[in-house]
């Protein structure tokens, strides 16, 4: 026999069944009770929810020869056969692709019959805002003289869509989003119907997976099961199933950004690639994370609302306290708006990267948050007494001229004034300028397009300065495992070993008039070989 999912295997059939629409559930038997039937009836809400759920249990209800208090019996005749599908009492119909002028005039035409057995035609218009204009027309002659023993009822998840002269003739029932712990509760018993263990927290992992859809968060319950069939079902194998990452790894790379450690931020990044995470699953658990520890950082009394361990709320507040309300509302709004341009991206890693750099570097925005935030991250290396040279001798350096050393430390390392014209480029230099299209061209897709508009200089002990003049660039390129990437191009092209090194170009004047650009001094090889 064939497998049946468990969102059809356990599909409600009687009103009590029904998980999280109780409010709808009531008013619905209530009406039956007392034979106060309506004629229309409008179901919105999100996917999952119930609406086709309850349409057709509604269907068996009205039509039950002894409803037993406003719910179907189960057992009649005509129970049975519209359980089996076999009714003619009950049609379904989908607007997706059922949406034209035509589609409902046949439905005009067949409700002039009456019902063969039972008291009521149900029809039931399934993604019912996807009809067309002249759809919709037609359905409304019906909807406002409906025979006795027609009953609509349409289900849709975009109320909005539908004209206000559709709405204005139908009851209107909004179903909501069930709650983690409704959710919870009705996994635990499918999985003690199918005999499966399962630890409670893998259950309420999935619950909040479902982000309030019972069949979604029963299909993803269904997933974790097969892939792990006649096993127990833990924590972390449902994060391997669902490609979810842990929370002690955000709290990881937060304290990252907190050190503002890119390279080490992408490093951990890699890693979760690497075990086969989801980008689009880590920006969902990503968010809701920082939305965790900023309800704590407002209040002290948050544990009922997060519902996670003591062992993780001790790990989570420590987290918050190294960031403040201001930062961790910025991280959400980088983050919600991410995840709105992920969902159809193509390249969704590159984006997660971008993401994660503005949230160590709130210079590259130019709005309030970013500016409050880098006025937050200056007050924070004035207390600490972290001032990089540039900040702190900057008119001093203008005054040293180009011959000047920097005097005291730096916390990031630049080159100011234009560097002293060499007398002679080291050859394993000038091999590289030489071939630094062809080198470029071997390189990774998103680090090749970076590398193009970087310009070429020489450091004051030979070494070759790549620079930038966007901090983006920069910032994507200067990472432990790009750096590598360069260096082994470079090497496999010239069979030299060169030291490199990737820096923003810092000064105010132009690239010209503050390094020396040894690219215009060496006579290029322009022709990009194919390799």
């Amino acid at each position: 026999m064939a497998y049946t999912a468990l969102y059809r295997k356990f599909r409600p059939q009687e009103f009590e069944d029904v998980k999280g629409q109780e409010h709808i559930v009531t008013t619905l038997c209530n009406q039956i009770k007392a034979d106060r039937i309506g004629h229309a009836y409008l179901f919105c809400g999100t996917r999952g929810t119930g609406k086709t759920t309850i349409a057709k249990i509604f269907a068996k209800a009205v039509n039950c020869s002894q409803p037993v208090d406003g719910s179907p019996c189960g057992t009649c005749p005509s129970c049975k056969a519209i359980q089996e599908g076999n009714s003619m009492n009950v049609i379904e119909i989908d607007a997706a692709s059922n949406n034209g002028v035509d589609n409902i005039r046949e439905i005009r035409e067949e409700v002039a019959y009456s019902p063969a057995e039972g008291k009521y035609k149900v029809y039931i218009i399934d993604e019912v805002h996807m009809l067309s204009m002249g759809a919709f027309n037609a359905l409304l002659k019906t909807l406002e003289e409906p025979p006795s023993y027609v009953i609509f009822i349409l289900a849709t998840t975009e109320a909005h869509k539908i004209p206000v002269t559709i709405l204005s003739r139908c009851q209107r029932y909004d179903f909501r989003r069930i709650t983690i712990d409704t959710i919870s509760k009705r996994l635990m018993e499918l999985v003690l119907a199918e005999q499966v263990q399962a630890q409670d927290k893998a259950i309420r992992y999935i619950a909040k997976a479902g982000d309030g859809s019972m069949r979604d968060a029963i299909s993803l319950l269904d997933r974790c099961i097969a892939f792990y069939l006649g096993q127990e079902l833990t924590y972390d194998k449902v994060l391997d199933v669902l490609g979810a990452v842990d929370s002690q790894v955000f709290g990881q790379m937060l304290r990252l950004i907190a050190e503002r450690d890119i390279a080490g931020l992408i490093a951990a990044l890699e890693e979760m690639m690497i075990q086969g995470r989801e980008p689009g699953q880590f920006v969902t658990d990503f968010t809701w994370y920082l939305r965790n520890l900023l309800l704590l950082k407002s209040s002290d009394d948050m544990e009922e609302v997060l519902d996670v361990s003591s062992e993780n709320l001790k790990e989570m507040r420590e987290t918050a306290s190294v960031l403040t309300s201001k930062e961790l509302m910025r991280y959400i709004h980088i983050f919600s708006q991410l995840s709105n341009q992920i969902r159809y991206a193509s390249q969704k890693r590159i984006l997660i990267e971008i993401a994660l750099i503005k949230l160590c570097r709130p210079q590259m925005e130019e709005n309030l948050e970013a500016l409050t935030a880098r006025i937050d991250d200056l007050e924070r290396k004035l207390e600490q007494g972290v001032i990089s040279y540039r900040e702190k001798n900057s008119d001093a350096q203008d005054e040293k001229g180009t011959d000047g050393e920097p005097q005291g430390e730096s916390d990031t390392p630049t080159i100011s004034g234009k560097s002293v014209l060499p007398k002679a480029i080291p050859e394993e230099v000038q091999q590289v300028v030489t071939n630094w299209r062809s080198i470029i061209q071997s390189m990774s897709g998103s680090l090749r397009t970076f590398l193009k508009g970087a310009r070429l200089s020489l450091g004051k002990d030979n070494e070759l300065l790549i620079l930038f003049e966007d901090e983006l660039a920069e910032s994507y390129v200067n990472t432990q495992e790009h750096r590598q990437e360069i260096s082994n191009a470079i090497s496999a092209k010239t069979g030299r070993e060169v030291e490199i090194q990737i820096l923003k170009n810092e000064s105010r004047q132009n690239f010209s008039d503050a390094y020396v650009d040894i690219e215009k001094m060496i006579h290029m090889d322009l022709v990009i070989e194919d390799d």
